[in-house]
């Protein structure tokens, strides 16, 4: 049953009326056509390759707009109404026909990959438009097994990796945790436990802490076995298909190298103690001497403003509008046109995204509450809503290139002008949970991913040797603490268990989720310092630095748009963004 339709729902039927809908069923029966048209032109004679590579590229590029509308349409259908029978019945059944395309891909990488490269960029200007991405499915290509070893892999990957990682989720969603809170025992999940780390009362904070604590030591053999498990196959698997270690290949795939990555992080360590000011000042203001790792998320200050959406939607559009008129424009049609699906209700899943939904436009969900940090969610939705709009013209390949540490860039823009705009706006106590919720989320993004990346690092190193155990990791993750945090945090009261607490490290085949959440949170960041210093001159190269994250490896994309970033140099401009905010918030903690 579809949800009613209100001003504060979106309108998906300019994409499709509904699922049920002849034009949707026209729009599937395309893709399996034109993916078999695909297929048929990829197993014919690899000598021929070369001469039918411009049309199968094109190919690729049409299925593979086709496939993403459809495949975004259902997605976003299921996730307002996760109970839409139809829906998800059309999802699952379409999910055959993405993989498909997916295994067609990986044909064409392979045939990529037994070509010469030059010969198939220099066929036609629409080939030549697409150089990076043939050279980057060229080398892909040279880093795998034989076919025969990368089908047992994928085959064994199942009841490996995949199994290890299913364990852990599974594990420590179902774990049981006993909070000695000062109202008396509570039996909760552990899910719920960590969500005390908010409370603002300090005794429930820590009871909530150490009972994580006992919870995770008690289970910390399983865990300690799921990780070995998945980094030990992720080491093997990486060296086998010519990497030099796991990073080198997330580094790939991040369109990112070495050099870039050692000048951010030099430049981030330089800023710790910089962040452990904000740390001693927010211990100050919670009336302790030290902040312990329980106190991180606590809360500051309180919101006298109530922020409902019409009032967000104004702030957002004025603050834009201070940007460009384009940007400005953009939100005005996210709201003209019902881009956007604004309340939590029954039935739609928790979170916010940002999805294409057909050329320039696109569709947001939120659940919106009435408090500025929903209103900068929005914002930063709004944020990936404007990347589409500049990457709208691209070629589905063009798009897809676009790696996770510069799909934020927009996003965390956007916020930035918000939150700049919001405290010019507002004074004094006001002032204080906007610049505390972008300091918590700097220290999160600067100090603790710089912790989580020297760990994961060092566990890497060391797995390749023997597994480790759970002593060995908890002693690794205090020692990563330590180098991060510093004197910022109590010693005594660190967490040693964030490795089994935190998902991100059993993700089969994701290693270091982390750093590129520095990189896109960093790299906005020094592109606002620079938009500050040069002002409207800015705005079109900006939007020319959008519409190509897709297109070349970022130090290439940042070094035609003026920047250096192999060196940190521009990461300190970045920093110096964080530190006038440490400024604010020491000037309003007494």
């Amino acid at each position: 049953m579809s949800a009613v339709i209100t001003s504060r729902t979106w309108d998906l039927t300019p994409i499709f009326p509904s699922v049920e809908s002849k034009e949707f069923q026209a729009a599937v029966e395309s893709c399996k056509k034109n993916l078999a048209k695909l297929e048929a032109d990829l197993n014919g004679s690899p000598a021929e390759f070369t001469q039918r590579f411009s049309g199968i590229l094109e190919s690729v590029n049409n299925l593979g707009e086709e496939l993403g509308l459809v495949r975004a349409y259902l997605y976003m259908v299921t996730t307002t109404d996760t109970r839409h029978a139809a829906g998800k019945k059309a999802q699952s059944e379409f999910t055959f026909v993405v993989q498909d395309f997916q295994k067609a891909m990986k044909t064409l990488c392979a045939a990529i990959g037994n070509a010469n490269p030059d010969d198939l960029i220099n066929q036609t200007p629409y080939t030549k438009d697409h150089e990076f991405h043939i050279r980057q499915m060229h080398t892909l290509a040279s880093r795998q097994m034989s076919p025969a070893e990368e089908a047992l892999a994928s085959d064994l990957a199942a009841s490996g990796e995949i199994a290890w990682g299913r364990l852990h989720s599974t594990g420590s969603s179902q774990l049981k945790v006993t909070v000695e809170l000062p109202t008396g025992p509570e039996v909760m999940s552990m899910s719920k436990a960590r969500t005390l780390a908010y409370d603002p009362d300090r005794e429930v904070r820590k009871a909530g802490y150490e009972a994580e604590l006992r919870a995770w030591k008690e289970s910390e053999e399983v865990f300690a076995a799921t990780l070995n498990g998945i980094k030990g196959a992720s080491v093997v698997v990486c060296a086998k298909r010519g990497w030099k270690s796991p990073l080198e290949e997330a580094l790939f795939s991040e369109n990112l190298d070495e050099v870039t990555l050692e000048s951010m992080m030099t430049a981030a360590k330089e800023s710790f103690p910089t962040l452990r000011r904000y740390f001693k000042a927010k211990a100050r203001y919670l009336g302790t001497k030290q902040l312990a790792f329980f106190d991180i998320f606590a809360p500051v200050g309180s919101e006298s403003r109530t922020w409902d959406y019409e009032d967000g939607e104004k702030i957002v559009e004025k603050s834009f509008d201070s940007y460009s008129k384009k940007m400005g424009d953009l939100a005005r049609m996210s709201r003209n046109e019902r881009w956007v699906d604004v309340d939590p209700r029954d039935g739609k899943v928790d979170g916010a995204y940002c999805i294409e939904a057909g050329g320039p436009k696109s569709r947001i969900l939120l659940n919106f509450k009435p408090a500025f940090g929903s209103v900068s969610v929005h914002a930063h939705e709004l944020g990936h809503a404007y990347h589409n709009l500049c990457l709208d013209g691209r070629t589905y390949l063009q798009k897809q290139e676009t790696p996770s540490s510069l799909a934020e860039t927009a996003s965390i823009f956007c916020e930035t002008i918000l939150q700049a705009d919001a405290l010019n706006e507002l004074s004094g106590d006001d002032q204080l949970p906007i610049i505390e919720a972008s300091l918590q989320r700097a220290g999160q993004v600067v100090v603790d991913i710089t912790s989580r990346f020297l760990f994961e690092k060092t566990v890497m190193e060391r797995r390749v040797k023997s597994e480790l155990s759970p002593s060995e990791l908890c002693e690794i993750m205090l020692w990563a603490q330590d180098e991060t945090y510093g004197d910022g945090l109590d010693p005594e009261l660190r967490h040693p268990y964030m490795w089994a607490a935190k998902p991100h490290y059993y993700r089969p085949g994701n290693n270091f989720y982390n750093f590129p959440y520095m990189f896109g949170m960093l790299f906005a960041l020094g592109l606002y310092r620079v938009y500050k210093e040069e002002g409207n001159s800015f705005l079109p190269r900006y939007d020319k630095l959008l519409s190509s994250t897709g297109m070349q490896n970022a130090s290439t994309l940042a070094k035609e748009f003026g920047i250096e970033i192999r060196t940190p140099e521009f990461w300190r401009g970045s920093l110096a963004v964080i530190t006038e905010d440490v400024e604010r918030f020491e000037k309003l903690v007494p």
